[in-house]
Order: structure tokens, then C-alpha cells, then sequence
């Protein structure tokens, strides 16, 4: 359980927590992390000027391919926010141009799958998510042979052991292949409106039963209990899994999908039941902006979804709730662990660029520790253990906003997490898991009916 659930709920999520800096890196070590202390603590955390990384450090020619143009693809995301305005220092650094290509994430990953399937030789470098397709399609370019060059690759300067554990492990592909760099981590998190649930004098539910009476007691006319993504798309499927392999479930298992078992059942019945009783009007259409704007404006109470929204609940500018926000533990059943879905955006080459090594210089300074430290700081919840430990980094997410995150980053299975992120047909089995969710949700059929067609859906598709 995190500590964030048994603070005040007044707390602000950027304000000085009890947790010393001490109980923090501690956490750090707890998700797997070594820990030396220049990793921690680098000299260089504190320096002002936008030139300051030490770069130079790396016995690495930054400049090798000088004039050559990348084409950087992404969905609007907190690391394309970040990474942006750094752009310019790249280009100044290495002569490389990068033209950036940043589009709505659903528009984003439909359009990408389109080029590349044709072959376009761009983008260059792009977010990714579907892992397996990418590879069995031939998109993406393998790695490893980059990461041992040492025309390219100074491995002491970059430093993997400072990684998150699950950010080391993330990207392995059989035989030890990696086709991705990670670039974000984030786990499935609980936010509430603290004031909210103060005015009715009660405590931060640990289980999914707390959860549903909480979300009830909670509500008014103004203000929905909770709200959670429930589109028919497999954008929207990340928080419906983490209830999932909560309740003991897998997605898929020996090449099947098997969200037709009981536990799979009995979570997405909970699922809709929690939206059903205590959600928004409308909410079988909301992706994850619309959960996100739902709590920003005070009209939910309670909102599961990606840790990385600390940064927009946190900023005054933004959020009606910067100043009561609370961030806690992904709920469990009773008796269990809670497990919920985690996840890295990651980086990929495309296998047809022309500018391949070029690219790999990009991604290794976009994941460096100096960059990680640069875009922790606008509030990036980054793969590196340097830069979660920065105090820019929990200025700009917040203390119990990071430590949540941290929890629930620790409670996940990336075992279970990769299984259906890396299955060749994980697009497919995705959308048919959330039409049957949204018919859960909708109340047009039963879960055990739904998620039983769902999983027939999907094992079509997996059958070809």
C-alpha cells in the first residue's frame, strides 16, 4: 500500500511530504534499482544553463553525421511535451535536424501502422506501442549491434544499471534482441479529489469493494464517483486490465486470449458496476482525455488511469485540483496483491530509414541521463533512477504523486504487461477485449457473455 493513502487528503501532491529523501531512494532500490551515488546525486543536478549536460563526457563524436535530417514521430504525450524544446540543444550537439511529426495519439498509431506497413522510409525514429506486430511485420530495426558499437555507443557514459528494473527488462525480445528504446514510465494509478472525499469524511479505499462503496457515497449531482476509459477501442484498455490482472486474470496465455475466465469475468463485471452506478453520463465513449479533463474540472471525484496525469493534476494552470489532489495505490481484491498494468512508451528505428545510425544518436541522447534529468524536471516520469530521484523531478510531479507511482511501478507484472503488448495480433485482441468492456459497461450484455465473445473475437484473430 503507499504511503500516499494513509496521508491527509489535503496534502497537495507538491508539497512537502513526511518521506525524506532518504525513504524515497529507498523506494527506488525496492523496484530493483542499483543505486550509486553519482546516479543519484549527480554534481551536475543543480546547474542552471541549458548547455549544461556533460554530453562531452561520452566518448562519442556527436558529430559524425552532421547535416543529415531525422523525422521524429510521436503522439501528443508528456514526452513529446518535454522533449520538444530540447530539440534545438540536439541539433546544436550532433548537426542532426529533427523534424518533428505529433499527432493526437488514436489518429497518431493509426496513421504509423499505415506507412509502415507500406515501407515509407519515415519517420525515422517513432513512439511506439504494438511491439510483436512490429517486429513480425520486419519494422523495426534491431538494435543491439548499435549498442556495441563504440563508434556509436559509450555503454559507461550512458549507464544502464541507473535504468529502472522494468525498464531494463521492457524491451528484451527473444534471444535477448531489443527493438525499442524505452522513453516514459507508468503504471495504472488512483487519483481522488481530496476534498471531495473529506466532505464526507472518508478514507482512501484499498480495495476494489471500498472502491465501488466509495465511488457511491461519494458522487453528486455536479460531480460523477469515478471515472475510467470505456471507448470500444483497445486505446482504452489499460486501466479495464489492470482490474483484470488484479483479479488474477491474463490476457493471453499460450498464444489464446483468456479474458474469457472466470477472474477476467469477475473484474470487468466490477468494472462496469463502478461506471454503471457511480460514472459519468456518456462515459462508454471516454478515452483517456476525457477521464483526465472529467478530473481536472471537478467533475469526478475519483479517476484510474496512467501515473503520468500527475503533471497536469499538479499544475495550477490546468487543474481545479492541484491543490487536493491525492494519488494512491491501484486498488486490490481482498486478500491479493494489486497488479496493475504497466507500461513504457518506448522508441523504435524504422527498419527502412535512411538515417538509421543517426537515428540510434538521437535515442541515445533523448534517454541519457542528462536529457532524463532535463525533461524530469518539466515533470517527466522518465526510465532513469537519477532523474525520478532529482528534486526537479518531485517539484514538478509531486512527492506522494511519485511515491504512488513508484508503488504501483513495483506491484506490476511486466511479464503479464508484455505478453499482450508484444503479441503480433495485440491490436485485434485489444479492440475486441474493450467492445466486450464497453458492452459491460453500456449494460447491452452481461460481462460473462461479453468477455466470452471478446475472447472468441480475439482468438479468430490470432488463429488468422
Amino acid at each position: 500500500m503507499s504511503r500516499s493513502a494513509g496521508m491527509s487528503n489535503h496534502m497537495a501532491p507538491g508539497s512537502k511530504s513526511p518521506s525524506s529523501r532518504r525513504s524515497f531512494v529507498k523506494r527506488l532500490g525496492a523496484a530493483g534499482v542499483a543505486l550509486p551515488a553519482l546516479a543519484i546525486f549527480p554534481r551536475w543536478a543543480h546547474a542552471q544553463n541549458a548547455a549544461w549536460p556533460p554530453y562531452t563526457d561520452a566518448a562519442i563524436d556527436w558529430k559524425q553525421f552532421a547535416g543529415q535530417t531525422i523525422t521524429l514521430a510521436g503522439a501528443i504525450h508528456p514526452w513529446t511535451n518535454a522533449i520538444t524544446p530540447l530539440l534545438p540543444d540536439f541539433t546544436e550537439l550532433t548537426g542532426i535536424h529533427v523534424v518533428p511529426d505529433f499527432r493526437l495519439e488514436t489518429t497518431y498509431l493509426g496513421a504509423l501502422a499505415i506507412q509502415l506497413n507500406r515501407g515509407d522510409s519515415t519517420p525515422d525514429v517513432f513512439m511506439f506501442t504494438a511491439y510483436g506486430q512490429g517486429i513480425s511485420g520486419g519494422w523495426l530495426e534491431p538494435l543491439n549491434a548499435y549498442y556495441s558499437d563504440k563508434s556509436l555507443t559509450d555503454l559507461g557514459w550512458y549507464d544502464e544499471s541507473d535504468l529502472l528494473k522494468t525498464a531494463r527488462a521492457f524491451p528484451l525480445w527473444r534471444g535477448g534482441e531489443r527493438y525499442a528504446t524505452p522513453i516514459t514510465s507508468e503504471a495504472v494509478t488512483l487519483f481522488i479529489n481530496g476534498d471531495a472525499l473529506a466532505a464526507k469524511q472518508l478514507s482512501v479505499p484499498k480495495t476494489f469493494e471500498e472502491l465501488l462503496v466509495t465511488a457511491n457515497a461519494i458522487k453528486t449531482d455536479e460531480m460523477s464517483g469515478i471515472a475510467m476509459r470505456a471507448q470500444a477501442s483497445g486505446n482504452s484498455s489499460v486501466p479495464a486490465m489492470s482490474f483484470l490482472f488484479s483479479y488474477g486474470g491474463a490476457m493471453v496465455s499460450d498464444n489464446k486470449a483468456v479474458f474469457a475466465s472466470p477472474e477476467a469475468i469477475a473484474a470487468i463485471e466490477m468494472y462496469g458496476r463502478l461506471l454503471n452506478q457511480a460514472g459519468p453520463g456518456g462515459v462508454s465513449g471516454y478515452e483517456w482525455y476525457h477521464v483526465l479533463d472529467d478530473f481536472l474540472q471537478r467533475r469526478t471525484a475519483m479517476a484510474i488511469d496512467s501515473s503520468n496525469f500527475a503533471t497536469d493534476i499538479s499544475n495550477p494552470a490546468r487543474s481545479q485540483v492541484a491543490g487536493q489532489a491525492v494519488f494512491a495505490a491501484f486498488p486490490h481484491v481482498a486478500g491479493r496483491t494489486s497488479v496493475p498494468f504497466m507500461s513504457h512508451w518506448q522508441a523504435c528505428i524504422n527498419s527502412r530509414s535512411r538515417n538509421k545510425r543517426a537515428a540510434f544518436l538521437f535515442l541515445l541522447w533523448a534517454t541519457s541521463k542528462p536529457t532524463s534529468l532535463r525533461t524530469a524536471a518539466a515533470g517527466l516520469a522518465t526510465t532513469r533512477v537519477s532523474a525520478w530521484s532529482s528534486e526537479g523531478f518531485k517539484k514538478a510531479f509531486g512527492v506522494q504523486a511519485a511515491e504512488a507511482a513508484l508503488t504501483n511501478l513495483q506491484n506490476a507484472d511486466v511479464d503479464r504487461a508484455k505478453a499482450i503488448l508484444f503479441h503480433p495480433q495485440s491490436r485485434p485482441i485489444l479492440d475486441a477485449f474493450m467492445i466486450g468492456v464497453n458492452e459491460v459497461v453500456s449494460g447491452a450484455k452481461p460481462a460473462k457473455i461479453a468477455m466470452t465473445n471478446a475472447a472468441e473475437k480475439a482468438n479468430a484473430a490470432i488463429r488468422g
